[in-house]
């Protein structure tokens, strides 16, 4: 299989670079992974979205399934103490899958909707969160202890179906969380990505949840798996070699949910996904002051924050606009902001990096970008076979990265074979110089996305390039070994559900970004 993609590599790009020339009237609709997108949603930590992923990987049972996860309150620092970071039980976090004609025009099709509600052992007491060490999730020692609800709402009927309820694990605060870390001690660093279940920590075990019709969920805290030197691009683009992870030592709160295919009509389509926040307000009639009871009565969500493409928002989306994008859907893309794929001011800047501040031609018609970008949902081709998944590094002889994985995916000729039509990078074997017959798509982004892809270098790739030209495109445009010097997360990835790494030990934090 390695030797196979070592003679496509080459191939799959220039293929992708060909195929995106038939696209400009199609949208590959994607996802957002910027944590400080927009000026408004700072201020609302515990609702702003940080990552999205959606890709292809067996259940437990080897069933395919469509795995979910929602990323959100960036930049926690790990073991803040009893003042620490929680999901919001006056937000409502929600996956939106669209299925069919959805597509096209940003529609959610399915919302899959997680609702937390907060709960306190004692209130007589200083320690909000550990009483002492928590053997287990929920027993006496967890003093603050949140469960949620998620519910499956059909857009196209109006119809609601509770799947479940679940447990969150405590945080990883130290001595009070030893199972989180190496040996099962409070003193030492998280854990590692492990390859099995077994390996994973205590507290993930038992925060994994079975619902029926096969989903599976979890909510709790992890590492911040984004990995990129976000401080050097907008410091100038002053990037350095190597780079530092900007989120590197961070910890946030993730929502996995793990979707059965049966329950979207099988794989032989590509679907799209995006996320969104909404807050409980508080209407208040100025004439008659009842402001609590009309909550009461009618209370009022208003969507805060949405998550799309990486660096869509924040990186493309001008600053006038930056909020409006927080507070739509997908469903008017094309009207507001389809201007910002066909002409990125980021592609302008980047390439007058290169070219030494010399002039720079803007193209104002970037099709290829706009397929990209416009509606902002992430497509997941569900014919293929589980994803490639990132581990520990492949240097790593307890968790490798898969073989044939490649964090640039497409770019760095991880392909996938596609069994259904729909998806817009699906390529013809003979572009690969392979047979004909068959079919391929991108391994990971922007075939949907997985924890491990290297979206910063990916989509820099793709701006600085014209990827309607095969002898334009820059795979290494800025002459480093990867676009911003940074490649791998401080603590490696798990190779089973929910994915994404241990949370920081706030004892003994690996890899604080300087």
């Amino acid at each position: 299989m390695n030797k196979l993609f070592k003679q496509v590599k080459r191939s799959a790009v220039l293929a992708l670079v060909a195929a995106m020339a038939l696209l400009p009237s199609l949208s590959l609709p994607a996802y957002a992974s910027s944590h400080m997108d927009a000026p408004l949603i700072t201020r609302d930590p515990s609702a702003n979205t940080t990552d999205v992923y959606a890709f292809v990987r067996n259940d437990a049972n080897g069933n395919k399934a469509l795995n979910l996860a929602l990323g959100v309150y960036p930049h926690q620092n790990p073991g803040i103490g009893p003042n620490k970071y929680n999901f919001d039980d006056n937000v409502r976090y929600e996956l939106h899958v669209a299925l069919g004609s959805d597509i096209a025009q940003g529609r959610p099709t399915l919302t899959y909707r997680f609702e937390f509600q907060t709960k306190f052992k004692s209130q007589k007491t200083l320690l909000q969160s550990y009483l002492g060490v928590i053997q287990n999730i929920d027993d006496a020692a967890q003093n603050l202890t949140q469960t949620y609800t998620i519910t499956k709402i059909d857009n196209r009927f109006g119809t609601t179906t509770q799947i479940g309820t679940g447990i969150v694990p405590p945080n990883n605060q130290g001595n009070a969380t030893p199972f989180y870390n190496e040996g099962d001690n409070g003193e030492n660093p998280a854990r590692k990505g492990v390859a099995t279940a077994a390996e994973l920590d205590k507290y993930t075990r038992q925060a994994i949840f079975t619902f029926p019709n096969g989903y599976t969920a979890f909510a709790g805290q992890r590492d911040d798996g984004f990995v990129g030197d976000i401080q050097s691009i907008f410091d100038l683009l002053k990037l350095r070699n190597p780079g530092q992870d900007a989120q590197g030592g961070f910890n946030l709160h993730l929502m996995a949910l793990r979707v059965p295919l049966s329950e979207l009509g099988g794989d032989q389509q590509t679907v799209g996904v995006f996320a969104t926040t909404s807050r409980l307000m508080m209407p208040v009639n100025a004439s008659n002051g009842r402001g609590i009871l009309d909550l009461i009565r009618r209370p009022t969500w208003v969507q805060v924050a949405r998550q799309g493409n990486p660096l869509f928002n924040e990186g493309l989306v001008a600053l006038e606009d930056k909020d409006t994008y927080s507070r739509t859907l997908p469903t008017t893309d094309s009207q507001l902001f389809r201007k910002y794929a066909e002409s990125p001011e980021l592609a302008t800047l980047i390439n007058l990096l290169v070219a030494g501040g010399q002039t720079v031609a803007i193209d104002k018609n970037r099709a290829d970008i706009a397929a990209i970008f416009i509606p902002d949902l992430i497509k997941v081709d569900l014919s293929t076979d589980p994803v490639r998944l990132a581990g520990n590094g492949a240097n790593d002889a307890t968790n490798p990265d898969d073989a044939g994985f490649s964090r640039l995916s497409i770019f760095g000729g991880d392909i996938q074979e596609s069994r259904a039509a729909g998806h817009p990078f699906r390529l013809p074997s003979q572009l690969l110089g392979l047979p004909a017959g068959k079919f391929f798509v991108p391994g990971g982004w922007p075939n949907g996305r997985r924890f491990g892809d290297d979206v910063v270098d990916i989509a820099v790739i793709a701006l600085t390039s014209d990827l309607r030209d095969p002898n334009n495109l820059k795979v290494n445009p800025l002459g480093f070994t990867n676009v911003d010097g940074v490649t791998t997360n401080e603590l490696g990835f798990n190779k089973v559900f929910p994915y994404e790494s241990t949370p920081q030990n706030g004892r003994k934090i690996v890899g604080f970004a300087k």
